[in-house]
């Protein structure tokens, strides 16, 4: 497996003296109870009570300001300190950067609801789901074989924390993403995966011209033309249901595909399946677009630990046999089912990367 920097030090050396090898795994141990207790300093406003306070609280006020018992401040103050979250001095206690970034940072507060809502009841499958290979822990919500056939029927604050986490990534990118897309002014473009249609909506504000065919399962096209419905360009946006997993044949004629956040959800023989049967709807020359986070192209070790943890939602959640990839991985794919990479374009927003493909 071939690392960069600052990952292949990291990730290639076991720098830890015995008294933090001890402290990691202990933090390992109580790893569920220490998420919940930072995840109730934060939902209970106990971080933010703090942060109001830059010359300290005692912990009778922090009681009192919020309506809470001593006790039950006692214990997340305490659990809090050890876990660095807080600090105290002279029994005033006060918010340490971590805690402020739990408090302040959108992208922490998005992953710590997408954790509680999404995974957090269904991990205790795991094991199942990693010896099956399906996903298991999505029997807490319904009876679906992937979570993308039951997406539309979720309970409404696992829906929005899904949605939330999923716009949040892919959101921030389209600003770059379009400007690469749109270089060779593609007057056709489909969007396999589109899901609600944000991008495609982006595209036909973007380029007054284009016309944006968005390719996803019957259900989500469906979500798609609500979303899309009060659109001005909505008469730019088309729909075309299928299964790309099936033996759908795809629509012709298209001067670029778009696939953004989308192969991650499928096995490394299903993304052969799917690129393969798109090169249908590519007209020579035409472009493939793959807009990824790859954890192994990340600036920094923080984003590779949260896509390295996210690739084990899809094993218990989202369909048991995809994952986040090492970008080798992928491209070895489009190599294999006859592409050729003609750019890599990295450090898009949140860590994205966009594979330019063309057909051999």
């Amino acid at each position: 497996m071939k690392l960069q920097s600052p990952l292949k030090e990291q990730y290639g050396k076991d720098n830890c003296s015995i008294f933090e090898a001890q402290r990691k795994a202990q933090e390992i141990a109580f790893g569920p109870i220490s998420f919940q207790a930072t995840r109730m300093m934060w939902k209970l406003g106990i971080f933010e009570t703090l942060n109001n306070h830059p010359k300290g609280i005692s912990l009778e006020d922090i009681a009192k300001n919020l309506n809470l018992s001593k006790y039950a401040v006692k214990v997340l103050i305490e659990a809090s300190l050890s876990i660095g979250t807080v600090i105290v001095k002279d029994d005033l206690f006060f918010i340490t950067k971590t805690g402020w970034y739990i408090l302040n940072d959108k992208m922490t507060q998005v992953n710590l609801d997408f954790t509680n809502d999404v995974n957090y009841l269904g991990f205790f499958e795991i094991e199942a789901c990693l010896k099956n290979a399906k996903p298991e822990g999505l029997k807490t919500f319904g009876n679906w074989p992937t979570v993308y056939e039951g997406l539309s029927q979720l309970p409404k604050d696992v829906q929005k924390s899904w949605f939330a986490f999923d716009h949040f990534y892919s959101d921030s990118s389209f600003e770059e993403a379009l400007k690469i897309v749109f270089k060779t002014n593609p007057k056709r473009l489909l969007d396999v995966g589109g899901n609600t249609g944000r991008f495609a909506l982006q595209c036909t504000s973007y380029n007054k011209e284009v016309e944006v065919t968005v390719m996803d399962l019957p259900q989500q096209c469906e979500m798609l033309k609500n979303n899309i419905k009060d659109s001005e360009n909505k008469n730019r946006i088309n729909t075309y249901p299928a299964n790309v997993l099936g033996d759908t044949s795809y629509p012709e004629g298209f001067d670029a595909v778009w696939m953004s956040q989308f192969l991650d959800c499928f096995s490394e023989e299903q993304i052969y399946h799917i690129v393969s049967n798109a090169k249908q709807a590519l007209k020579p020359g035409a472009k493939l677009f793959v807009m990824e986070t790859f954890w192994d192209r990340q600036k920094y070790e923080a984003a590779s630990y949260c896509l390295t943890m996210t690739s084990l939602y899809f094993t218990v959640i989202a369909n048991g046999n995809s994952k986040m990839y090492h970008s080798q991985d992928m491209i070895d794919i489009f190599e294999k089912a006859g592409y050729q990479v003609a750019n890599i374009y990295d450090n898009l927003a949140f860590g994205h990367s966009i594979v330019e493909l063309m057909v051999k």
